[in-house]
């Protein structure tokens, strides 16, 4: 963990994905893990990818380096190499904190990186900067955001949060039933419990819940008035994560009721307030479609999403690093069918 902090002091752009307790978590769930620790001069976080189609090496939001410097990246993914050929990976996939641009897609390609088939770890995002006053993160709001984060407190819409075994149970139940509606995988029960495990306190299921009370009208229409807390129902969900200076909104399930009642909206103006109250100097959104891709899986929370006013924030996209060329072929063919399957 002393490492990590030094870390995070160097790479302020680090998030959890690169942290110990990231790590903890893919142990927890039978991957093996791999760190190198350059120096002082950068950090890589690697994990094992057992694959069906073969074997790779994963590094999300990293490896964390000064990317200006030609020599060390060099040294880095030569390591690296290292490290893929002695687990027998077929390829390294890494994406790191760079933002996309001409000049950051030219240093993939000097390192003899292509272009993943694949996205990894919310390549398009939303960052919202937690320096800003309450008002000033309302003024920045989309009009219609405003509205419904005003309106749910009209309607007395209340958030709790939790970090219970219990609710991150039922978290994974309300989101499966969200999956099924909406059409994506969602994690595992394993995967949420080793989550909780590895990140402790840090990983916090939020609940927006009203006090309407079950009938005929409760899916359809909003209540004309302030509900009680008698029979307070779940309408939204968000799973947020804590790490360095960001917190992320990394996963999300929500009831029928969020049709109709701004519970989303509620949930997501208490953990910016709580962030804020908390130290934390931005809040990531966690994954948004590419402009101009209607088709998109995650277009739907697109327009959600942007409308809390935060810098839509586009990194350089994953990318390869092909250890055995054979072995990358056949990776390519099923990856293509999958992104084309999923509307990625």
């Amino acid at each position: 963990m002393i490492k990590w902090c030094e870390v995070l002091k160097r790479f302020p752009e680090a998030n959890f994905l690169q942290s110990p307790e990231y790590g903890k978590m893919n142990e927890l769930m039978g991957e093996k893990v791999a760190c190198e620790d350059f120096g002082g001069k950068g950090w890589a976080q690697m994990i094992v990818r057992d694959a069906k189609r073969g074997r790779y090496l994963e590094i999300p939001c990293g490896p964390l380096i000064d990317w200006d410097d030609a020599e060390l990246a060099r040294e880095v993914f030569q390591r690296i190499t290292e490290v893929a050929k002695r687990e027998k990976c077929v390829f390294v996939r890494v994406r790191p904190q760079l933002l996309a641009n001409k000049e950051n897609l030219q240093k993939m390609a000097d390192l003899g990186l292509k272009k993943s088939p694949m996205h990894l770890a919310a390549e398009h995002t939303v960052m919202i900067d937690l320096s800003l006053t309450e008002e000033e993160l309302l003024a920045k709001m989309r009009r219609q955001t405003r509205y419904e984060v005003r309106r749910a407190d009209k309607l007395g819409i209340m958030v709790e949060k939790s970090n219970s075994e219990e609710i991150f149970r039922e978290f994974h139940a309300v989101q499966a039933e969200t999956a099924q509606r909406q059409g994506f995988i969602p994690p595992s029960l394993k995967t949420l419990l080793a989550e909780r495990e590895a990140f402790g306190a840090a990983a916090e299921i939020y609940v927006a819940k009203t006090g309407v009370e079950e009938s005929d009208n409760a899916a359809k229409e909003a209540p004309s008035e302030t509900p009680t807390n008698k029979a307070k129902k779940p309408v939204a969900y968000g799973l947020i994560i804590k790490n360095g200076r960001e917190g992320d909104y990394y996963e999300a399930a929500s009831t029928e009721l969020n049709r109709k009642l701004p519970g989303a909206y509620a949930l997501l103006w208490r953990v910016m307030r709580d962030l804020k109250t908390e130290g934390y100097e931005r809040f990531n959104l966690w994954g948004i479609a590419p402009a101009g891709q209607t088709e998109h899986r995650y277009a739907g929370v697109t327009t959600f999403k942007t409308g809390f006013g935060g810098e839509v924030v586009e990194y350089v996209p994953a990318h390869d690093l092909v250890i055995s060329k054979v072995g990358y072929l056949k990776d390519l063919v099923v990856e293509k069918a999958r992104k084309k399957r999923r509307h990625l």
